[in-house]
């Protein structure tokens, strides 16, 4: 209670930067794809289908890394049949491909099916 009285003493614009990213990936759309990647200090993005099989390996491997990650790191999922304009704002041209953002920026991009330990290790390169 202590915490969140100092975040909210603080302004919205510091409660940004203490937001508790969730434990489960959150399903994105056109619409609030760029409020939730400037929601929380660093995100990560699966962009996929439902008919993709590098998608269907990966998505228990986000599920899992974002119950691990709750708290510091925001995991999105976004069906690039469904929200093809933000799918092509980001240059998706294979699924599954991953982009990492920091502050709401793009910092890098992670393209194809892998272990989670891999995949773990790239994102962790981005934890401050």
């Amino acid at each position: 209670m202590r915490k969140m009285m100092e975040i909210l003493s603080r302004g919205a614009s510091d409660a940004k930067t203490e937001a508790l990213a969730p434990t489960h990936p959150v399903d994105l759309n056109d619409q609030d794809f760029e409020r939730f990647v400037s929601s929380y200090p660093l995100v990560v993005v699966d962009f996929w289908a439902s008919w993709c099989a590098p998608c269907r390996f990966m998505a228990p491997i986000v599920k899992e890394l974002a119950a691990e990650f709750g708290g510091k790191i925001a995991f999105g999922k976004l069906d690039v049949d469904n929200n093809p304009l933000t799918a092509a704002k980001y240059g998706i041209m294979s699924i599954p491909t991953f982009i990492i953002f920091k502050d709401g920026t793009p910092v890098d991009m992670i393209v194809g099916a892998m272990p989670k330990q891999r995949f773990k290790s790239l994102i962790m390169q981005h934890l401050s």
